[in-house]
This record gives C-alpha cells, structure tokens and sequence, in this order.
C-alpha cells in the first residue's frame, strides 16, 4: 500500500528547524516531510558526499558535516544556526548508530561508548546548544529519535537498547524541565524500518544465529501485528505533527511507529 499524500499542517510553514543526520535514510524522509511544510531547514550529518545531495535536493539554508557526539561540533554547529537562521523552533534529534551485535562478553567497551555517545550523549549535547534558542523564540519543540528497543529491550544489542531506553528518560525529564517555557519534548519508537541499515541488522543477527537472511527477516516480521515492515516516511509524519500545532498539546510522550511490534529478540 502507497503512503497516503502529504497533508498540510497547521504551524510548520516558515519554522526554523533543525534536523541531524538529515542527509539519508528516517533523517532525510523528515527532512523532505518538513519541507514540504514549508520549513526552513538545517541539517547536519557525517557523510559530507550525502550531505551535499540532501542540500542540493531539499534547498536546505545551511547544511555542515558534523558528529553529534563531538561536543565542539555541536557547538559550532548550532552558532551558525542561529548566525544563519536567526534561531531556532524545533530540534529533530535523529542521529544514531546501530551499534554492534554480539554478547556482552563480546562487545568491546570502545563500542559501548561509542554507540552511547552518538545515541545519547549527542542527543543530550543538541539539546544542550538549541534550548537557549528555543527560550529565545517563545517556545518550540523537540522530536528525540528513540526505538522499540527503548521499549523492550534487544538482546545481543546491549548499548543500542540501552541508549534508546535514556533516550526516553531523557525526553521526559526535558519536558518536564521545558514545559514552562513552552518548548515540548517528544520522542518516537521505530520499529523495523524498511532500509539499508535495517538490512544490516538482520544480516549481523542471521550471521550470529547461523540462519539465512531470509528466515531471519521473516522471523523479524513475524514479531509485527500488522505482518508488514514500517516505511521510513511514516516516522517522519508523525514527526511532522509533533512539530505541527496540531501536536501543541502533546509532551512528554513516546510514540511508537512499528505496526505494533509485539516483541524484540
């Protein structure tokens, strides 16, 4: 079945956003969701060759390489946001890393920290850099880009699950913080989305189980009440309506996009 069209939503024309790793996959399907809004869009990734396709494709105002868990990036990051922009009235924290598979006897402590610092640290460090600006412009809002895994668990996936749970401390402790200045705090579950780095995934957990890719994507489905694998612009259009004014009453909350998932392995 096709995506239904884009609907207009009410609010997102003219907005000041922000989108990280914009430039493919969920990001980039945000990206164009907001764009055609009407948005006025930043986006940030680190593959600068994908980056400059995204820009070209989407007229994006500003669009730099950046890493989300480097603190000095973002920092740089976000000053020429405001020096380009102006400000800021949303935030789509959507950076991540799937991290390794394997047990945690396994898993390096290198990969560990690595696959926390780019899921939550660096949501914690954007946050950091486009609060003032949100303060600033009256309020806003902010989408933080969790998982099923943040609702489950995901065995042989220890520091993905792990950071996507603090992905949802996160987005609660920051809307109640910033709900009085009128900057609402979200955060969306995916589940398994249709794409390359789902693909990944399966391949690692086939490799590790010592079946075929397709069994394993067909136990993967199996897990999914609606049978079907979610498109990444289904994510991006509930993103769109957090953003929007019709999500204008909505923070604290996790919304997942899965078909409803039943369970994770």
């Amino acid at each position: 079945m096709p995506p239904p069209a884009t609907m207009t939503l009410p609010g997102i024309a003219g907005q000041r956003i922000v989108v990280t790793a914009g430039a493919a996959g969920i990001g980039l399907c945000i990206a164009r969701q907001l764009k055609a809004q009407g948005a006025r869009l930043v986006i940030c990734d680190v593959d600068a060759a994908a980056l400059d396709r995204a820009k070209s494709e989407l007229g994006a105002e500003l669009a730099i390489p950046a890493d989300v868990s480097d603190e000095s990036q973002m920092e740089d990051f976000f000053r020429h946001v405001a020096d380009t922009l102006g400000g800021l009235d949303a935030l789509v924290n959507n950076a991540g890393i799937a991290g390794p598979t394997g047990g945690v006897e396994e898993i390096t402590p290198a990969d560990w920290r690595r696959c926390l610092d780019v899921c939550l640290t660096g949501q914690f460090l954007c946050a950091h850099f486009a609060v003032p600006l949100l303060r600033q412009a009256g309020g806003g809002a902010i989408v933080n880009m969790s998982s099923s895994a943040g609702r489950f668990g995901y065995a042989f996936r220890t520091p993905y699950a792990s950071a996507k749970w603090g992905v949802i401390g996160l987005t609660q402790s920051l809307a109640k913080e910033l709900g009085p200045h009128d900057i609402r705090v979200n955060a969306i579950l995916p589940g398994i989305i249709e794409g390359p780095r789902m693909e990944k995934v399966i391949a690692d957990r086939a490799t590790q189980k010592g079946v075929s890719h397709d069994d394993m994507k067909a136990e993967y489905i199996s897990r999914i009440s609606l049978r079907r694998m979610t498109p990444p612009e289904d994510v991006a259009d509930i993103v769109a309506f957090l953003i929007s004014d019709a999500g204008r009453n909505l923070s604290g909350q996790s919304f997942p996009v899965d078909g409803n998932l039943e369970t994770l392995g």
